[in-house]
């Protein structure tokens, strides 16, 4: 019998996590990740499935060792897709876990690599609320919500949102 390789039991694991076969998904992938300890695709999908079960503290190293891999140091990158998506949910996991402060770090590096991100941007916002940085929160808010919307409304007064992004104690 031909044993499957990394990229076929990944592919696998995935598939059961989209198949709503959460638990076995997340089984298979921890297994994999045993087996490929400095796999950063491996660790994201990892966390991933350790997310979607609830089980959020459990995809925190995962989360850590996907975002470690940047090619360096002998772990694997991810995709920019991935990474992207790594920096949403470990920071969404971060803010979840009522770990405020960090979740704001991981969300400020993840819209450094990727400043057009406004899913990135918007999640941001909810931590900075957090932290009780509501200027910033708000600002960030009004920015996403002026590029984003497609209500007539909003686009009537674009430039008077954008304005008013820059400083909300602005008087006239």
């Amino acid at each position: 019998m031909i044993e499957k390789g990394r990229d076929e039991r990944l592919a696998e694991a995935v598939a059961l996590r989209g198949a709503g076969e959460r638990e076995q998904a997340r089984q298979s992938l921890v297994a994999l990740s045993a087996e490929f300890p400095a796999d950063a695709e491996v660790a994201y999908q990892t966390a991933w499935a350790h997310d979607v079960l609830g089980l959020e503290a459990e995809a925190v190293p995962f989360y850590e060792l996907a975002l470690a891999g940047d090619g360096l140091d002998g772990l694997d990158g991810l995709s920019d897709e991935d990474r992207r998506g790594a920096f949403l949910g470990y920071g969404s996991t971060l803010r979840g876990l009522g770990r405020y402060p960090e979740a704001v770090e991981v969300f400020r590096r993840g819209i450094a690599e990727f400043p057009e991100d406004n899913a990135l941007r918007t999640f941001s916002a909810m931590a900075l609320y957090n932290v009780g940085e509501h200027h910033e929160a708000m600002r960030t808010l009004l920015e996403v919500l002026a590029a984003t919307s497609s209500d007539a409304g909003v686009q009537g007064y674009r430039a008077a949102i954008e304005h008013y992004a820059k400083d909300l104690d602005a008087v006239e």
